[in-house]
Parts: structure tokens; C-alpha cells; sequence
């Protein structure tokens, strides 16, 4: 009681127009460059404030903790996961807007109504421009091959982007499929998993590896560093699974909190972020695709081509994600 008694006195120091009533409290995973412009343009258009704090880790565990006290009416994360979390924790209460769900197709928002997609982001295979013939990986099963023996490199299997990945291999081929992929992609890793994404392209330009899987935005976050372009410069992109399932689609959303004390506020915030306006600046803000295509990419997006979604449900996904970490505890994939 005392820690959520603190938690709510020390958000209310943060943002003292907090419990105004044209204003709306967003709890955040996601940087504040990266989601202050939605905000403006939303307040311009609406005439509430958006007052919003940013938490990298433990987000889950302090809206417990505040429990009715909880000032938080949006949450914003990414990871199909993390949203899942929320929802399975009784953190998030449904809501049934035709607004929103004509905005956001079906596979991008949850079955219940307790969270939704708004921008999505591919897992991709980049590989080394000079030593990958193109044509050499065209699914995430070409990484299996006898070519890329010791030459593969990802990020720890038990990372949520990971993890989602597995599991949209469950949904489309079962366990059993999944398990020979995972087990199989571990017999061809350079080193043991390790880092972050980013690191993974390093790596291969450092000639650690000649392929990675990474998600898409990264290319673009390092394509306007300097000191990482040249690491960027040395990969080209690979859309897997064009001519089966598809590229596996994650997703940063968002969810009306449970307690959410100005829902009618977050409701509106929820509206304007699922809009062609909203989806547009927080996708081009994040290098990151809309989550409907009648909206318009970014210049290096659109460089890249369209491609074939995976349209599978990121419920299924959700659901399938205890059995993917099974499965890469069983491979010993981090070994």
C-alpha cells in the first residue's frame, strides 16, 4: 500500500495537471521523441493534454501495484507479448469502437477488444552484401541451410522478438515444425545468441556472420547514424516467406487501462491513434509500417518494396508464445 501510495504522489510531482479533466495519462514504453509529436498533433486537434511517463522496464508490475489508484488511462508498448501481459493480467478493459476496428484490421487487434495494433514492424533476414548472393534466402527456413553453416547470428531466442517469431511458426506448422527450425537455425549460429539487433548487423559487417534476423526499423535507426550507417550499408534487406505465409508482423499498440480515470479522454486518444493522421505520424516517427496499407510509408519503406504480410492473428501468436519459450529451453538455443 505505501509503494503504490508513493508511485501515485511521485506521478502526480511529474505531471501536476495530471487529474484535470481535459486531459488523458498515458503510461509508456516507448521513448518520448518518439511519441510527443502524436501528442501535440492530438491536443491541436482534440484540445486535451496528454501528460505521459516512460518506463523501459517494470511497467506491468507498477500499474499493479497502483491497483484503482492507478492514474494511467492509455498504455503504449510493443511486442504482441507485453500486450498479451497486460491483458492476461486484468490491466486493460475491452472497448468496442466500430471507429477503431474499421481502422485496425482484425489480425492486428486482440479478440476481445483489450488491445489493438498501430504500427507493425517485420522480422527480417538481412545478409552480407558481399558474401550472400541474393537469391540465396528467400525464407527463414533458407538459414537452415548447409551454406550458412556457422554463419548465422540473432539475438537471444528467449527475447520477446524471438519468441513471436517461433510462435508464428507453431500457429502456421505446429510444435514439432517449430522445434526443427529452432533446433536448426541453433546448429547454424556463428556464436551464441547475444546483443541486441543492431549488434547483429555489426556483427555481420564485422564478418562475424553473413545473415541475421533482425526487425526492420533498426536498418533504418542506423541508415542516420554515423557511426553505424556503414554497418547498415553492408546488409541488404530480405522479405522471407513471399511465396508461402509470409514476412511474421509484430506490432506496438496500445490498451485502455482498466481504472483509466478519464476514459472517455483515452477513448478519444485511442480514436486519433488509430486514424490515418495518427497512424501516419507514429509509424513515420518510428520507421515502422501503418498497420493499414490505405496509408502511405515512409521514402525508405517505400525503397524497399511491398511485400507479402504474414495475416496470421496476433492471437494466435499470443497464445502460442508459452510453448515457443518450451520449445527454445528444449533446443538449448542460448546454449
Amino acid at each position: 500500500m505505501i509503494k503504490t501510495f508513493i508511485y501515485f504522489i511521485a506521478f502526480l510531482l511529474i505531471t501536476p495537471n495530471i487529474l484535470c479533466s481535459e486531459s488523458v495519462n498515458v503510461y509508456s514504453y516507448r521513448k518520448p521523441q518518439l511519441i510527443n509529436p502524436m501528442f501535440t498533433a492530438f491536443t491541436e486537434k482534440t484540445g486535451i493534454n496528454v501528460n505521459s511517463i516512460y518506463a523501459k522496464k517494470g511497467m506491468l508490475e507498477r500499474i499493479k501495484n497502483e491497483g484503482r489508484n492507478s492514474p494511467a488511462d492509455i498504455i503504449l508498448t510493443v511486442d504482441i507479448g507485453r500486450l498479451a501481459d497486460l491483458k492476461n493480467a486484468g490491466l486493460t478493459q475491452q472497448v468496442s469502437l466500430d471507429e477503431i476496428n474499421n481502422n485496425i484490421p482484425e489480425n492486428f487487434r486482440d479478440e476481445d477488444g483489450h488491445w489493438f495494433g498501430l504500427t507493425s514492424r517485420a522480422r527480417i533476414v538481412v545478409a552480407s552484401r558481399e558474401r550472400v548472393p541474393k537469391g540465396s534466402i528467400n525464407t527463414y527456413e533458407s538459414l537452415l541451410n548447409d551454406q550458412f553453416k556457422g554463419k548465422v547470428c540473432t539475438r537471444s531466442g528467449k527475447h520477446p522478438y524471438m519468441i513471436a517469431l517461433t510462435a508464428s511458426i507453431i500457429a502456421h506448422s505446429g510444435k514439432e515444425s517449430a522445434k526443427q527450425w529452432l533446433h536448426g537455425l541453433k546448429n547454424n549460429l556463428a556464436r551464441k545468441p547475444q546483443g541486441n539487433d543492431r549488434a547483429q548487423v555489426k556483427a555481420i559487417h564485422e564478418g562475424l556472420c553473413d545473415a541475421a534476423i533482425i526487425n526492420h526499423y533498426y536498418m533504418a535507426m542506423m541508415l542516420s547514424d554515423p557511426e553505424q550507417k556503414k554497418w547498415a550499408e553492408s546488409v541488404y534487406v530480405i522479405f522471407p516467406n513471399q511465396g508461402g505465409r509470409g514476412t511474421h508482423m509484430n506490432v506496438s499498440g496500445a490498451a485502455l487501462a482498466k481504472y483509466a480515470p478519464n476514459k472517455n479522454n483515452g477513448l478519444a486518444l485511442l480514436k486519433f491513434l488509430s486514424s490515418n493522421i495518427g497512424q501516419e505520424l507514429y509509424s513515420s516517427r518510428n520507421s515502422e509500417y501503418p498497420v493499414s496499407d490505405k496509408i502511405s510509408r515512409s521514402s525508405l519503406l517505400e525503397s524497399w518494396g511491398k511485400f507479402k504480410q504474414d495475416k496470421n492473428s496476433l492471437n494466435k501468436i499470443a497464445d502460442n508464445r508459452k510453448a515457443a519459450l518450451m520449445i527454445t529451453d528444449k533446443v538449448e538455443y542460448n546454449f
